[in-house]
């Protein structure tokens, strides 16, 4: 898995909107469309910000989510909230095409497998990403993969609700799909997790993090975060 490291974590994610913009024009040129599942987080906010001025065919443009924590729609703590509040009216992709994992619903374990058939739906079944955006916790979870959790078991499903994590419940994305996708981009800054980082580099099984495939991975990490890195990465 490659690795680059920017200074910060303002030129990492601006980094990451290019390459996601080279990947959608790649996709959609070859297949005429790029499904990209984005994550939440602060960083990822600019990483979306700097993709509305990137030269993307945004007519081809699906996105899905990694994870949504389960809150009313329109929660400053549901990740679609702030999608929508950079994305619509700033690009020029088709809301429609902005899925949200339905987490408002009664019934979360439903709305987990409905969100499933959405994904499968655009892409075909099984169903493969074209590029899956994910972070990384202190704690070495991504998504809402998160240690000791149920849902780190689940390998019949490509969406599954979880336990509670900082008060909430959630639906993530989980292994299998992830692991399907065509390309994954993790994007980690931030001096907090550079032990962890280490630890995904060397595949540490013992961290939820270190069970996502490297075969099509790439890291874009800002100096804080690689502190830790050691010299043969």
């Amino acid at each position: 898995m490659m690795i680059e490291v920017l200074d910060n974590a303002d030129l990492a994610a601006i980094k990451a909107a290019s390459i996601i913009a080279g990947e959608a024009r790649n996709a959609i040129a070859l297949r005429g469309r790029f499904v990209f599942a984005v994550s939440g987080g602060k960083t990822p906010w600019k990483m979306l910000r700097a993709l509305t001025d990137e030269d993307i065919p945004w007519i081809g443009m699906h996105i899905v989510q990694v994870d949504e924590r389960i809150a009313p729609d329109g929660d400053p703590d549901r990740n679609m909230t702030h999608l929508r509040e950079i994305l619509i009216g700033h690009a020029p992709i088709l809301p429609e095409r902005i899925y949200a994992m339905r987490v408002e619903e009664k019934d979360p374990e439903a709305a987990a497998a409905g969100y499933a058939r959405t994904i499968r739906k655009i892409t075909g079944a099984p169903a493969i990403i074209d590029l899956i955006h994910l972070g990384l916790g202190p704690d070495g979870h991504t998504a809402s993969l998160i240690p000791g959790d149920p849902a780190l078991d689940v390998t019949d499903k490509d969406v599954a609700f979880t336990g509670i994590y900082r008060g909430r419940h959630r639906l993530t994305l989980t292994y299998p799909v992830i692991n399907r996708a065509r390309k994954i981009l993790w994007l980690i800054t931030g001096s907090e997790k550079s032990k962890m980082l280490q630890h995904l580099l060397d595949s540490d099984l013992s961290i939820p993090a270190g069970r996502i495939s490297q075969e099509h991975a790439m890291v874009l990490a800002d100096k804080d975060a690689a502190e830790s890195v050691s010299s043969n990465h």
